[in-house]
């Protein structure tokens, strides 16, 4: 299943022309064209989801072991001091193509990159209601 509008079909179709890391039945893993660190990819499916939500348990499991196998490698060939894996979903979150897609960003020292989160400081009694309302039945 593939979405004729999507630029990330067209490139895991290999309609678009792309610097292929690894392809395989499922996925094409690829250069970002505008990485943010020296070797930063991107794992895409070859079958369109939108996002998180609409991918399949199997296929969410799939892009992780080859993440973890391209991690590996990626270190090994870059000599990379550390990495990131990056997944957005939806506009507020950063999700600028309507594609599943899994970064992979080798990080560096002195790379000048800042992929953090400001921590908050909520109550005990706030964190006891957001448990509850997950968890709820």
């Amino acid at each position: 299943m593939r979405d004729d509008n999507c630029i990330f079909c067209k490139i895991a179709a290999g309609e678009i022309p792309s610097r292929v890391l690894h392809e395989d039945e499922q996925f094409r893993v690829i250069l970002d064209l505008a990485p943010v660190t020296r070797g930063h990819a991107l794992i895409l499916p070859k079958n369109h989801y939108a996002n998180l939500y609409e991918l399949p348990e199997d296929v969410a499991a799939d892009v992780m072991k080859l993440a973890k196998k391209m991690a590996g490698t990626m270190t090994e060939k870059l000599g990379c001091t550390g990495f990131n894996l990056l997944q957005n979903n939806g506009e507020i979150a950063g999700q600028t193509v309507k594609h599943f897609h899994l970064h992979l960003i080798p990080r560096y020292d002195e790379d000048g990159q800042s992929i953090t989160m400001k921590p908050t400081s909520p109550s005990a009694a706030e964190l006891d209601e957001v448990k509850e309302i997950i968890t709820r039945a």
